[in-house]
């Protein structure tokens, strides 16, 4: 399980991993199978054997051990440290109302433009940005009496911001960016990134804007962002605004996302602009006027793949620009990783001929990036446990915080098929559809890890090591998550493999699917002919050899049940934990756009809601689990292009 990496030959060709092959490409006969991981096999790889000194732990414990398990004792400790050095001089005496804050009061930070090289220039001109991290910007687009459409309020709890500001006249104008906010120093990042798989050049934020960052009492550090509030020098040919229809799913989807408990960035608030905004949103000539919007973004970052990609694409003095950028970001969002010392002993083997071993201790930069590959590859696995498809997975829209950012034309899997693509521009080749999401997810880490390289931040064996934690990661996360699924405290391949296979071949509904299997009792006297009642919602319209095949899974099954010893009532609360009774399906929030496009928000609250508490049964509102209706399937419902 070795990648090779050269610093003289860039990773732009590297052919993707069969990471699915084990779990889903099966069931996509079209698919290429790769040497990337010929020994995975269906069964998590440790990564390497650990090397030990007389400081290291008990050789005795699990050889899957890796840089953020040995950091974790150290990471809040170090975290809170570092912040506290950094901040001391942070006001808490302007709270109000137990704590919380007015938009005026909140504890502004600029540390990504204190401490990175900008741009000379503010002005939007749309050009080529050469070394510098950002633009400072304001935002420029056009408002006419802008309207409140919705609002987070778990989100205002991470600022400190008292919920009530959202009441307040002037708030929509304040963040549809036509009133400046006190405190805010807003810019536009500069980043670059590959699209579709070809490096496409600068790119940046061609219609996001950041306002700064929040430090919250409890010292963390949130950084705001306005989507869709005008031009800056990285628009291209754009006109930096957005549409209310895009807005809405992004707005939805960031906060359905974080309370299905997978990271992603989250959103604040969303704004109408009153203005219309002109789009072609199939790319097929057909000009439409929509609403404009403006979501406000907020992460503890949003820095990218592509931010590093940029500057090490056009070398020379720019590569130090990629250090100086690695360092911030471990300085602020990796402290745990500069805190770690040589008596930590991370020393891991990797298995070349030469036996070279990659110290993580000895070289932070090499830590960090093994640290990026685990948390994208935890990310990727837990995007496959709730079916849901991102669409548009260039590097520039890669998180090196391990987070769900940029959502465009994304969906979750209504009937289950691997191939799905939510986006009609990848539809030729699906690059980016369901089953090849761990596949590039790996060639994304394999392009960053290049960057590094070029920059020499690490080196070939380091890169390789942090390949490989890739492929182990995604492979325990997964087959954790599938075990979990199905309610059972082992992974069984040969049981899961036939469950995804069947799924496949009926299009059973992904979702309701695995919600309906808590109800199987583990009882291996249940007449055949009545195997597959609990299951009657999902399992449409199958005839007698596929009904066959469902129950002899079923038998199967249930055998695996009784073996595990777990009572229905607890195995049932367990599975329904972690399998979602509402997820936020593509028609859902078409729903939603059309009342909202009508002047009517109280769908997009009422479904936000709903998706608030995705776990549980919540009575009466069981229509936002049910099965699509057949207007669900016309063109801009389940299909979307990147035009927004």
């Amino acid at each position: 399980m070795r990648f090779h990496f050269s610093p003289k030959t860039p990773l732009f060709s590297l052919s993707s991993s069969s990471i699915t092959s084990l779990c889903l490409r099966p069931f996509l006969p079209s698919a290429p199978k790769s040497p990337f991981y010929p020994s995975l096999a269906c069964h998590a790889s440790t990564g390497g054997n650990l090397r030990m000194d007389s400081t290291s732990p008990d050789p005795s414990s699990s050889s899957s051990v890796s840089v953020d398990s040995v950091a974790d004792g150290l990471k809040n400790q170090s975290l809170r440290e570092h912040d506290i050095s950094n901040n001391n001089n942070m006001n808490n005496e302007n709270k109000k109302n137990n704590g919380k804050l007015s938009l005026e009061d909140l504890n502004w930070d600029h540390s990504f433009v204190r401490e990175l090289p900008g741009d000379p220039r503010s002005d939007s001109i749309p050009r080529q940005v050469f070394h510098a991290c950002y633009t400072k910007v304001l935002p420029s687009a056009e408002v006419e009496n802008p309207k409140l459409v919705g609002w987070s309020d778990s989100v205002a709890d991470l600022l400190d911001l008292d919920p009530k500001e959202f009441e307040r006249p002037d708030f929509p104008l304040k963040f549809s960016g036509a009133s400046p906010l006190a405190g805010a120093v807003p810019y536009a990042q500069c980043y670059g990134g590959h699209q579709f798989g070809t490096w496409a050049g600068q790119l940046g934020d061609g219609r996001a804007i950041t306002l700064g960052e929040i430090m919250n009492s409890k010292l963390e550090r949130w950084e705001l962002q306005l989507k869709g509030a005008g031009k800056t020098p990285y628009s291209r040919f754009a006109d930096g605004l957005a549409v209310l229809r895009s807005s809405i799913r992004e707005y939805l989807c960031s906060e359905a996302m974080h309370f299905l408990g997978i990271p992603t960035t989250r959103a604040l608030c969303l704004v109408t602009t009153g203005k219309f905004v002109t789009r072609d949103m199939f790319h097929d000539g057909n000009l439409k006027d929509e609403p404009g919007a403006v979501v406000c973004r907020v992460s503890q970052s949003f820095l990218r793949f592509g931010s590093f990609q940029i500057h090490a694409s056009r070398g020379g003095e720019d590569l130090g620009i990629v250090r100086s950028l690695a360092d911030y970001a471990i300085r602020h969002h990796f402290p745990h990783i500069e805190n770690m010392s040589k008596s930590e002993s991370l020393s891991f083997s990797t298995g070349d001929n030469d036996q070279s071993v990659v110290d993580l201790t000895s070289n932070t930069y090499a830590a960090w990036t093994v640290e990026i590959a685990e948390r994208t590859a935890s990310l990727v696995a837990r995007w496959q446990g709730v079916g849901f498809t991102h669409g548009v997975l260039n590097t520039d829209n890669m998180s090196i915080l391990g987070l769900t950012i940029d959502y465009g034309p994304f969906g979750f899997l209504d009937a289950f098929d691997p191939s799905y693509t939510p986006n009609v521009t990848d539809l030729p080749g699906r690059r980016y559809c369901f089953a090849n999401q761990p596949d590039i997810g790996l060639w994304n880490i394999a392009q960053f890890a290049s960057t590094l390289m070029t920059a020499n931040l690490i080196s070939d064996q380091e890169a390789n090591y942090a390949m490989e934690r890739y492929g182990a990661k995604f492979m325990d996360d997964y087959q954790a998550i599938l075990s979990q699924k199905v309610g059972l405290q082992k992974y069984n391949k040969q049981l899961v493999n036939k469950l995804l296979s069947n799924l496949a071949v009926d299009k059973v509904d992904y979702t309701n699917f695995f919600r309906a299997l808590s109800n199987i009792k583990a009882d291996p006297s249940i007449p055949g002919d009545e195997l597959l009642v609990p299951l009657k919602a999902v399992l449409l319209d199958i005839g007698k050899e596929r009904k066959e095949a469902w129950t002899s899974w079923v038998q199967s099954y249930i055998q695996e049940l009784v073996a595990s010893g777990i009572s229905d009532e607890e195995r049932k609360a367990s599975m329904n934990s972690v399998n979602p009774k509402y997820v936020l399906r593509n028609y859902l929030c078409q729903s939603a756009i059309d009342a909202a496009e009508m002047g009517d928000f109280e769908e997009v609250r009422r479904l936000l809601k709903v998706m608030e508490r995705p776990y549980d049964e919540q009575p009466r509102m069981e229509k936002y689990g049910r099965l699509p209706p057949a207007w669900a399937y016309r063109p801009g419902v389940c299909m979307l292009s990147c035009s927004s």
